[in-house]
Order: structure tokens, then sequence, then C-alpha cells
């Protein structure tokens, strides 16, 4: 089977994923073409598939119609067109609508849109036209399920997005530890994330201010408890983005650590006490399926997908809620049994999670022609 991939624009996780399944598809068998953006497909390791670049980028614009005409070229020898984001998928809809010998056009929808009423009208128009001018939509989440059949999508299904294998931990929790300043008693929590709007950092600040009893607003009052300014504890961010230096001003009186790029999560996430994610909205978080992978206590806000992916594995408050995040990683911090009982909980959820298996049965069911 020949299979065009197609990514736009993307901070990672979506081209990730584009990358991830090109190699799958080509371990078994299919003649695959991975096109995106230089930044993108650049990026990429080969692994039996061909990256071509393509100019898709995360806004409308003039340069579409080269992309449209890109991409219509490309699918004209493909069995199956199979684009990721609501712009790649909008532009794979007007590159095979009209040709003589149209391939099977899958689109997976992966974020939720956010911004002014400007874009999400924009996102709409989009929404619409990928729903009704694809043969499948996949979609990361159960409530983008719901929206993309709201908006017409003929046949539509929660796709599988499993966190990529990462070697285990190897580096003794104490040696984590002292390597990062901890002493004997204090807590490690962590937060693994791209510092952007969608993962909630105004709730990890607002959090970490609660817990440490200096929350402006409230002084030690509502959410703060007794004792919280006494706790100990340090809160390490791992991850780099556009409100690294926003974060970095509202929590820096806090005993918060922001350790940017890392390449020892797995030994952090084994030496964390609790693991905190408190984004807006997530799809099937790759961090929360790291953690789970990690028998790691997570607390993490019960947005999007998140409670799909964790189920009972994790302690669950509401999004946007600080106080809620605070509440719960020190009722964690106070009950170390409860910590424990959470990451027995966590290593029996994440045997449960889907794998590239799965995801290739699926693949192989949304690229048949009905």
């Amino acid at each position: 089977m020949r299979v065009l991939q197609l990514t736009g624009s993307s901070a990672g996780g979506v081209a990730r994923h584009a990358r991830e399944i090109s190699a799958l598809l080509a371990a078994d068998g299919d003649e695959v073409v991975l096109a995106g953006p230089a930044d993108v497909v650049d990026a990429a390791e080969p692994d039996g598939y061909r990256p071509v670049v393509v100019d898709i980028a995360d806004r409308p614009r003039p340069a579409d119609v080269a992309a449209v005409r890109a991409v219509r070229r490309l699918a004209a020898r493909a069995d199956v067109v199979h684009a990721h984001g609501l712009r790649a998928g909008a532009v794979a809809v007007l590159a095979v609508r009209t040709l003589a010998r149209r391939p099977r056009l899958v689109v997976t929808v992966h974020n939720l849109p956010v911004g002014g009423g400007k874009v999400r009208a924009v996102a709409a128009v989009l929404e619409t036209l990928v729903a009704r001018g694809a043969d499948a939509v996949l979609a990361v989440s159960g409530d983008l399920v719901a929206r993309m059949r709201a908006r017409g999508a003929r046949a539509v299904a929660r796709a599988l997005v499993p966190a990529p294998e990462r070697p285990a931990a190897t580096v003794p929790p104490a040696a984590v530890r002292a390597a990062l300043g901890l002493g004997a008693d204090e807590h490690l929590l962590l937060t693994v994330a791209r510092l952007a709007p969608q993962k909630g950092l105004d709730v990890l600040a607002d959090a970490a201010a609660r817990l440490a009893g200096a929350d402006a607003g409230a002084g030690a009052g509502a959410g703060a408890g007794p004792g919280a300014a006494a706790a100990s504890w340090r809160w390490v961010v791992v991850g780099d983005g556009p409100l690294r230096a926003t974060l970095a001003e509202r929590t820096a009186d806090l005993p918060v650590l922001l350790a940017g790029r890392r390449d020892d999560v797995p030994d952090l996430l084994a030496a964390a006490d609790v693991v905190v994610s408190t984004a807006a909205w997530e799809g099937q978080p790759i961090a929360v399926q790291e953690a789970l992978r990690a028998g790691a206590a997570l607390v993490a806000t019960d947005v999007g997908g998140t409670r799909e992916v964790t189920d009972d594995a994790a302690v669950l408050v509401p999004g946007g809620d600080g106080s809620a995040v605070a509440a719960a990683v020190r009722g964690l911090l106070a009950d170390p049994a409860r910590r424990e009982a959470l990451r027995a909980a966590a290593r029996a959820r994440a045997a449960e999670l889907p794998g590239p298996e799965d995801v290739l049965a699926q693949l192989r069911g949304a690229y048949a022609r009905r």
C-alpha cells in the first residue's frame, strides 16, 4: 500500500506521531511518504519512509495554494492520504477531492481549538471541511470525537496515540534528588510539559503559591491550609517553551525549579514523590502515559482525554483550579500509603494502554476501503 502521511507545523507532538506511524507502516511493508514543513521533515530520522518538504503553516495564508498543489501531486500516487491536524487535513481535502483516482482520506484531529473568537471561527470552518471531506476521522480524545461527529464526520473514532518507548530509569532516586539540590527530607514534585498555554502553567504557579502559603491574593488563607508555609518540597518543571519567562516570574519566590529540557526524564519520574499535570486540555498526554509507566503517584487535571488515559490510577481534579491541585498534592505528601497505592495502580494501568501493534491494527481498519 502506498501511504502519504501529511503534517503541518507542529511544536512536537503531532509531528512526532506522524513520524512514528510512518516508520510503523514502513516496517509493515508499506511504501510511505511523510510530507510536511522543513522543520518537521528535517527533524525526522527516516526509517523506511521518504520525507518530502511541503510548506503547511499553522494559519491560513496565500501560499496554501502551492501546498494544495504539492499535496495533490503526491496524493495522485497514493492509495491512502493520512493528514494530521486541522490545517493539514483541510489542505488534504482540497487536494484530493478532484483527483480522477481519489485515494482514501483519513484525518487525525490532535487538538482542541483555543484562542479568541476569530481563531475559533476559522477552526470551525476547518473542522467542518475536514469532517465532511474525509472518509474517516480519528480524534485523540472523546470530546474531540463528539465534536467532529457534530461537525458531520461520517466515520469517527478515538485515535490511539501511545507514548514512545523510553529507556528505564538507571540512576538511583537518592542520587537524582541530590543532584537537584534536595535535602533528605524534601519532597520532589515533578511536571514534564511544554511551557505553552495548553499546559495550564498559571494553574501550576497558583498551586505552588498555595502550597507554600504565599498566594498573593489570599495570603495563607483559601487553599493554603495549616502549616503549608512550612512544607518541605521542591517543584521541578522539565520542559521549555514560550511561557518560560512568565512562569519564572510568577514562581521566582517559590521553591520551583525550571529545569529546561532534560534527557533523564525516566530517572526524574522514578525519583518523584508526586508527578503533577496542570494542563488546560489534553488529548492522550504523553507525559501522563510516561508517568503511569514509571509507576508514579499522579495528580492531573480532569480535562480532555486525560481520564481516558489514567482511569482510576491518578488523583484527578477540575481543570483551571490551582486550589484543587494544591489540596490533592498536599494530601498525597501527607499520606505515604496512598502514594504507594497510586504507584501500583499506575503500573497496572500502564500495562493496559495501547501499544504499536494496536495502532497498526487501527490504521489498517481506517485505511481499508468500505
